[in-house]
This record gives C-alpha cells, sequence and structure tokens, in this order.
C-alpha cells in the first residue's frame, strides 16, 4: 500500500482506523494500573483482549502497528478486497473462527479447488493428466501417516506418489517430462502451504490436526477483518467491549520486566517511552520476532529451555503478488493454476529471472472478481520482497504470457506482500520440520506460563506457535489467546464470552 504525504496521510490513517473498526480510547497517565496487559493485536491477542474484557477485566491491549489484525490484513485492491495476509478459515468443526462468523450472521464461502494446468510452452494439460495432477496434489495436503518413520517429506511424498501412479496410470512413470514437472511442482505447492523452500525442509512427524469439513473456507468480499470486528464487538453496528478495555496502536514494546516475587507488577515498556504495569502480561508477538528479540525483550531472560523451544520451532514465509485485471482470460470456475515448466524451458531462463520459476501457483480472489493471486516460499519470499514493483510486474506478467498466451493484458494494479521484511512479523507462521521428532514438546514449553513465587502466572505467551494441534491457522491462534485468557479467569469454555 502507498503512503502519501501531509493531509492524504492523515485521511488514509483515519480511513485505515475505520475500515478496521477500532475504537481508540485517549491515552491514561504512565502509572494506570491493569489487570492484564495483552502484547501484540493479531488473532491470538485480540482473542485474549476481548474475552478479559468481556469478563470486566481492566485490560490493555498494545499494538505495535497503526492496526489491529497482526498477520491478518484485508485491503481494498480490484473490484472488492483481498487478503494480504491469511487468506482462509482452514476447517469449520470446532473452529472459532467459523463459529464466530455463524453466530454472526456472516456467510462465509467455500473456495472450490479447480485445477487448470498449463505447460511452459503455452500448451494445457489433457483432462486425463490433469486429473492425475489433482489428486497427487490433495494427496500432499495431508499429513503422513502415524507409523510413518520421521524424515523429509518430500522423500516421503515423492515415493508415495510413485507408488499410486504405478497402481493407477503406470505408463505416465514412462513420461520423463511430465514426471520430472510433477515433483517440482509438488515441491513448489508444498512449499507454499508451508512457507519453506523445500518440501525436505518439512517433515512427516507432526502433531499438526485438520479440523473437518472444508477446508479453505472464504470471508470473500466481507474480508478477514470481520473476525477482528466481531471479536471488538464492532461488527455490524456492535457497541465495543466494556470501558475498562483500552487498545493503543502504534506502541511497539521494547522490554517487559517480569519480577518473580508475588507482590511485584509486570512493567511493560514501550519504543516511545511510554510505560505500563499489571499483574500479568499475554505476550502474543510472532515466533519470526521471538526468535530474533527475545534476548533483548524479558528481563530476567527466559529460562533456558523457553529459549531452546524458540529456536527449536521452525518459522515459514510465504508471500504473495497480487494482481488486477481489468479484462479477464481465464474461464469464471477456474480457481487454481500450477505452473508446469518442462526442463528445456527452465535453461533458458536467464539467472536474475530465475526466481520466477519458483512461483507454484496462481488462485483466483474470493474477495474481487478481477483479481489473480501468485504464490512463493521461502527464499524466493525473501527475494521478491527486496524487487521494486516495477521488477516484480515485468517479471510475473512475462510467465503468465508464457503459460497462457499474449491475451494475458497488463495489470492494473499490483502488490507484494512483506511478511519477512516487516519487523513485526518475520515470517508468516510456523511448520514442523525435520528436526521436531527430536524435539516434540517445544510448542508445549513455548506456550507455558512463567509464574511468580507464590506459582501465580505472570508472563503467559499465546500466538499459533504456542498450539500444539492447530498451528499455521488464524483459529489455531485464536484458540491460544482463549486459553490464556481462561488461565487467568479459571474458565474452561472456548467461547469468547466467559462463563458467569
Amino acid at each position: 500500500m502507498l503512503c502519501k504525504t501531509g493531509i492524504l496521510a492523515l485521511l488514509a490513517l483515519f480511513c485505515l482506523a475505520e475500515s478496521a473498526g477500532i475504537r481508540q480510547r485517549r491515552d491514561s497517565s504512565a502509572d494506570q494500573q491493569y489487570d492484564t496487559i495483552v502484547v501484540g493485536l493479531g488473532a491470538a491477542g485480540t482473542a485474549a483482549f476481548s474475552k478479559l474484557a468481556r469478563a470486566g477485566r481492566r485490560v490493555l491491549g498494545l499494538e505495535a502497528a497503526d492496526r489491529v489484525g497482526g498477520r491478518v490484513k484485508t485491503i481494498p485492491f480490484g473490484d472488492g478486497i483481498v487478503e494480504f495476509g491469511a487468506e482462509w478459515i482452514h476447517g469449520r468443526n470446532n473452529s472459532p473462527s467459523y463459529e464466530l462468523a455463524v453466530a454472526n450472521q456472516v456467510p462465509v464461502k467455500n473456495q472450490e479447488v479447480t485445477l487448470q494446468v498449463f505447460w511452459s510452452d503455452g500448451a494445457e494439460m489433457n483432462a486425463s493428466m490433469t486429473h492425475v495432477v489433482t489428486e497427487l496434489m490433495y494427496m500432499c495436503t495431508k499429513d503422513a501417516p502415524d507409523d510413518v518413520p520421521p524424515q523429509p517429506a518430500g522423500d516421503y511424498f515423492k515415493a508415495h506418489c510413485l507408488e499410486m501412479i504405478k497402481s493407477k496410470k503406470p505408463e505416465l512413470l514412462q513420461d520423463k517430462a511430465f514426471m520430472e514437472a510433477l515433483f517440482r511442482s509438488m515441491d513448489l505447492n508444498i512449499g507454499s502451504l508451508e512457507g519453506v523452500s523445500s518440501w525436505n525442509e518439512v517433515g512427516t512427524t507432526s502433531d499438526y490436526e485438520d479440523l473437518d469439513e472444508y477446508l479453505y473456507t472464504s470471508w470473500h468480499k466481507y474480508g478477514y477483518k470481520t473476525l477482528f470486528e466481531i471479536l471488538l464487538n464492532e461488527y455490524n453496528n456492535g457497541q465495543g467491549l466494556p470501558k475498562t478495555a483500552e487498545i493503543k496502536l502504534n506502541k511497539e514494546v521494547v522490554k517487559i520486566v517480569w519480577p518473580s516475587e508475588a507482590d511485584s507488577n509486570v512493567v511493560v515498556k514501550c519504543k516511545d517511552g511510554s510505560e505500563y504495569t499489571a499483574k500479568n502480561v499475554i505476550v502474543t508477538v510472532s515466533l519470526g520476532v521471538m526468535k530474533e528479540r527475545h534476548t533483548t525483550l524479558f528481563e530476567p531472560a527466559l529460562p533456558e529451555e523457553k529459549v531452546a523451544a524458540i529456536n527449536n520451532i521452525e518459522m515459514g514465509i510465504i508471500g504473495k503478488v497480487i494482481l488486477a485485471f481489468d479484462k479477464m482470460w481465464l474461464p469464471a470456475d477456474t480457481t487454481v493454476v500450477p505452473f508446469f515448466w518442462k526442463t528445456e524451458d527452465l535453461a533458458k531462463v536467464p539467472a536474475d529471472e530465475e526466481w520466477v520459476t519458483h512461483i507454484g501457483s496462481a488462485s483466483r480472489s474470493m474477495g474481487a472478481d478481477n483479481v489473480w493471486v501468485l504464490w512463493t516460499s521461502g527464499n524466493t519470499t525473501k527475494h521478491v520482497e527486496t524487487l521494486s514493483d516495477e521488477n516484480v510486474k515485468k517479471h510475473v506478467v512475462s510467465l503468465l504470457r508464457r503459460f497462457f498466451g499474449s491475451a494475458v493484458p497488463e495489470p492494473s494494479q499490483l502488490i507484494k506482500t512483506n511478511w519477512f521484511t516487516n519487523p513485526l512479523t518475520r515470517g508468516t507462521y510456523s511448520f514442523d520440520g525435520v528436526s521436531f521428532a527430536a524435539h516434540p514438546t517445544s510448542r508445549h514449553v513455548l506456550g507455558a506460563p512463567l509464574t511468580d513465587t507464590s506459582g501465580a502466572p505472570r508472563l503467559l505467551f499465546a500466538g499459533e506457535a504456542t498450539n500444539v494441534n492447530h498451528f499455521s491457522t488464524v483459529h489455531g491462534a485464536v484458540e491460544t489467546g482463549i486459553r490464556e485468557a481462561n488461565r487467568l479467569l479459571g474458565d474452561d469454555s472456548n467461547s469468547i464470552e466467559p462463563k458467569h
């Protein structure tokens, strides 16, 4: 999103706050005493903040950015809206995100995955082979069985794919060009699921659990921002949360002093010099930020086992290049297009354009009719974030025309994500790497509170990386925020509304 100066900048900031449904209250005195301070107002922090506020606790939410949402960011684009960050509700059964949408009568939609596959010479793959690709791609979205020995996921899925092809369509094994392109595409698309440069960075051993029903449900024209409007009771002209709850934006926390003595308060210090005290603090910053700043953020330093957990959990990075077009060139029912490169075409790509060959696929936006999203992951995402918009536009348009022909017009708009270079995120979400089997309790340890001498929790931790079974998802992050609020309230319900 481009920044402007003067009056335009002030108007933009005003509109941004209004569109996110955020009502800020006047800054209070620095010595204000709170029950709880929540550091970071992404999905986990906002869920914790909401539940504590609804229970009548005096709670302060400190957010370093100029908006609530964290790695969820809905922005106007094309002829509608797009998701700069989190895109879907991944599953419906026992999902707090989906349940909040239903309870507030938000008509979310399932995004059907309809593949149309093209080769790098512009030829469309025939229906029979496309069906095989669809089956194999779907298989790679599922976890390996529990009885599979710990190993790199790429090695496992490659062997499993060969078995499936041998039993269902053995003649494809003789098609060297197809097999090479298939495995390359599968590698890239697992990368865009996990945020890695290679599918062998992911391990087969994991505690992750899918929720049932519709793994790709979209907020479409409403946008994922609606979840935060619901949490803050701002959706559909809601009256907001109790006055005991305060949100302060542009408050980057640089130090959290947490005493072990039962009669002392936690002190939270911000970059602008302001300080706030509370009985306890819930820290919800991303794993990427924890990796980068834990040595300076906490006083005293975190225990060794907590630091080890931070280091042992892997942080992925996914990128999007989002394009709007005045005219679409693919059928409206085509929702996903994987890119299949021929070996001879790959060899002709200049070194400075090689990153384009690591764009795994494109998908149609659910929030705008004229928008396509190109997906990158791992080191490719890091590289794309360093390039200018014009550079990226030039090369992705060339990519699209290579696969779809001259019918592809110049895009009318382009934006690209920056979740790695953003110092407030340093990545998108965590994943279980190959080393997970050696450190299976890391997420438990990361999410465990630190207590004072009386056993009372003083420093609590939430966020998707602390969720043992539902990490890497918004619903998983929300669950952890509710979990830590429950810990302080003595509640055991999974809802935002506390028990009375």
